[in-house]
């Protein structure tokens, strides 16, 4: 487990240092595919102050209920979702945006197949 885990921090370190390296053009959409009844992540910036990462949800699956110490910005690239933030409801679908202030309770769950960055700021 430790080889395995040791590869993808490499894996992480690598497209953090080759984003930092020089600047891309980058589609998101195309950085992150789907994977039958899974949740498929791909971190781009991990940072002291916040990270920014991909997600791609198969339809009907989610995360459940919990919290965060920090704002975190969902942008919906693709599909539909349904998340919940305090209790409430909230239906997004591509180009939407939201902000789930920190220490909130929240969950989200995939409408259809979805894609989402999120955007996490520790300051």
């Amino acid at each position: 487990m430790f080889a395995k885990n040791n590869i993808r921090a490499q894996e992480k370190l690598k497209m953090v240092i080759q984003m930092s390296e020089s600047p891309k053009v980058l589609k998101l959409k195309d950085m992150i595919n789907y994977q039958k009844d899974s949740v498929v992540s791909r971190t781009i910036i991990d940072k002291e102050t916040g990270t920014v990462t991909l997600f791609a949800f198969d339809k009907g699956q989610g995360l459940s209920e919990h919290t965060a110490p920090y704002d975190a910005m969902v942008y919906v690239m693709d599909g539909e979702v349904e998340i919940t933030i305090s209790g409430k409801p909230y239906h997004l679908k591509e180009e939407d945006m939201i902000v789930m202030p920190a220490n909130e309770p929240h969950a989200l769950k995939a409408l259809s197949k979805f894609k989402m960055l999120l955007v996490m700021v520790r300051d």
